[in-house]
């Protein structure tokens, strides 16, 4: 499981996707997450703008990440 470091609170699911390295722009998160490819904390996730704080896990293509505080 990688780490995906913040400076906030929160992050939003695509912002995450893009600072992963997951998800080469806004447009490419957008995509999979609307397919219905990417899971936070084990449930299927559709909304890009979906909040994840500390310790919540999304997953995409095989990899899980952790969001972490900084």
């Amino acid at each position: 499981m990688e780490e995906v470091r913040i400076k906030d609170e929160f992050i939003k699911l695509g912002q995450a996707l893009k600072l992963s390295g997951e998800a080469g722009s806004g447009i490419d998160a957008k995509f999979v997450i609307q397919d219905g490819k990417v899971t936070v904390n084990n449930e299927v996730e559709l909304r890009r703008g979906r909040k994840l704080y500390k310790d919540d896990i999304f997953s995409y293509n095989g990899k899980e990440f952790i969001i972490k505080n900084s």
